[in-house]
């Protein structure tokens, strides 16, 4: 199969600017707010976001092949075989490490304006013979045949300071799952980011939450504690892939100075799932916790 990357060279108009660097290598950027948001995504992810700053400030831990703005799946999921067991990662996987390779393939990757679109290959978190928590991988190959396309741009309607993220998982035929298990987005930041929020819908306030772990129904924002710079995640309960509904995860990895936050739909059919596209849209607040707090307002309003 012949495999072709689109990049385009560099653009500046109307306060848009798109950059491309190395092959693979893409940076868009837009104004938002006092700042710009700027999104680097890189071929040694895979087209994966490895960076995201805003107001002066990196809001992305990009460490191992784990660790970025990415998305990943995982199937039939149980207690004797977990997510990693099986865990097409669009970044790479598991064994990448923080080398300068990924195993996930690159087939696409478009940086003009304001917007970003990749098309990936993905690799499975997990090489086979290797172990996560003890249980052995279930897939057979390093590479999967998992499709991730990916389409984000800076900026959603009114407001500004958003990212519109969209991403497509393409399930290959003659496959068999009754479970699917879909990490549409998840964001590793940087310790400083510790304040933990929740957005509630009934009261249309941030509230206080605790670092988990584990999902909850309410969106999550993560803050620096002076409130200067936070991130969130939102999406609606309405058109998604598969009908699912969306459940929101926090982390605090204390050893790593890390954190996390997470978006996950999940798709049952005791029947098989269907060999097909699933595609999932999300908004990302960016900005002061105030700002965040008011987009989620409004964007819940909508919803």
């Amino acid at each position: 199969m012949k495999f072709i990357l689109f990049l385009t060279t560099s653009l500046v108009a109307l306060g848009l600017m798109a950059e491309s660097t190395t092959l693979g290598d893409s940076q868009i950027r837009a104004t938002a707010g006092k700042s710009s948001i700027v999104i680097t995504a890189t071929r040694r992810l895979a087209g994966a976001i490895h960076s995201l700053t805003w107001d002066g400030t990196e809001f992305i831990n990009s460490a191992d092949h784990g660790r970025q703005l990415q998305s990943a799946c995982s199937f039939d999921n149980s207690a004797a075989f977990g997510a990693e067991t099986y865990n097409p990662t669009e970044a790479g996987s598991r064994d990448d490490g923080s080398g300068p390779n990924t195993t996930s393939q690159l087939l696409e990757i478009i940086a003009q304006g304001n917007h970003l679109k990749t098309r990936t290959r993905m690799a499975f978190w997990l090489r086979p013979g290797e172990r996560s928590a003890g249980q052995l991988a279930r897939n057979t190959h390093s590479i999967s045949d998992y499709i991730l396309t990916k389409d984000v741009s800076l900026g959603y309607q009114k407001w500004p300071q958003a990212l519109d993220y969209r991403v497509t998982f393409t399930l290959p035929p003659q496959t068999h799952h009754t479970s699917a298990q879909y990490e549409t987005l998840t964001g590793y930041m940087p310790a400083e980011f510790e304040k933990f929020m929740q957005f509630n819908p009934s009261t249309g306030n941030l509230e206080s939450l605790s670092d988990g772990p584990g999902e909850i129904k309410n969106p999550v924002v993560l803050s620096t504690v002076d409130g200067r710079h936070a991130m969130g995640i939102f999406a609606d309960s309405k058109n998604q892939g598969g009908g699912a509904k969306p459940s929101f995860g926090r982390w605090r990895f204390k050893d790593a100075q890390v954190v996390k936050w997470n978006c996950v739909f999940r798709v049952q059919n005791p029947q098989g799932i269907q060999s097909a596209d699933y595609t999932f849209h999300m908004l990302v607040p960016i900005g002061t916790l105030v700002e965040v707090e008011q987009m989620l307002r409004e964007w819940e309003a909508q919803n």
